[in-house]
């Protein structure tokens, strides 16, 4: 059913969705190159009446070319470790994400189970980094979902008293950065919507390239 848009005021959103228990790679990647996205077990496109305003957007790893600003968000986030593994849940991640969903987004009485049907759960290669300052102290998580030919961010979430160090796009250049290191062509970030102050960022990775409604990335 219809529901109130999560991006623009005073439109509405549909979307369809299915769920599946196991996805192939090369199946998955096709999916999103038709506009799909992920959240545990459901993949999903929106099919809004009269509004393409979703766009998939994409950055080309090898041609990826940081702005000074970028550059600057690197440097100041250098003494954090990031390690790489299987996403799981454990009462420090959630305790982070809990924090970061109500003061980011405004959402409170997320649950344990909430978590792992969102971030743990899934049906395709998913892996999970997790950044620490020198004291140990977890700062930031990202999902992301691998395939040959793409690195797909399904969700980072950060430390909110730990805005001023950028960690969204810090962690989104370790992405990239990770994706370089294993050969992988893309990084993609999900929909961008113009007009959208939450989404404006994903722009901010040059060059980047978009999905139009004719299925050709431009």
């Amino acid at each position: 059913p219809e529901e109130a848009c999560p991006y623009l005021p005073g439109r509405l959103s549909r979307y369809r969705a299915f769920r599946s228990d196991v996805m192939p790679p090369r199946l998955y990647h096709q999916l999103m190159d038709v506009g799909f996205r992920r959240s545990g077990d459901v993949f999903y496109q929106p099919v809004c009446k009269g509004c393409r305003a979703c766009v998939p957007l994409r950055v080309p790893v090898p041609e990826f070319a940081a702005s000074k600003s970028q550059r600057r968000v690197w440097r100041r986030n250098l003494d954090l470790e990031m390690t790489v593994g299987a996403p799981s849940v454990s009462e420090e991640k959630f305790e982070l994400y809990r924090r970061y969903a109500e003061s980011w987004h405004g959402r409170d009485g997320e649950t344990v189970e909430d978590y792992e049907r969102f971030l743990v759960v899934s049906p395709v290669s998913t892996v999970e980094f997790s950044y620490r300052d020198g004291a140990g102290r977890l700062l930031a998580v990202g999902i992301c979902d691998v395939s040959e030919q793409a690195l797909s961010s399904v969700y980072f979430y950060f430390d909110p008293e730990e805005k001023a160090r950028s960690l969204g796009t810090f962690g989104a250049m370790a992405e990239i950065s990770f994706a370089a290191s294993r050969g992988i062509p893309f990084y993609y970030l999900g929909y961008w919507v113009e007009g959208c102050e939450a989404m404006c960022y994903k722009s901010r990775f040059r060059p980047f390239q978009v999905l139009q409604t004719d299925g050709k990335w431009i």
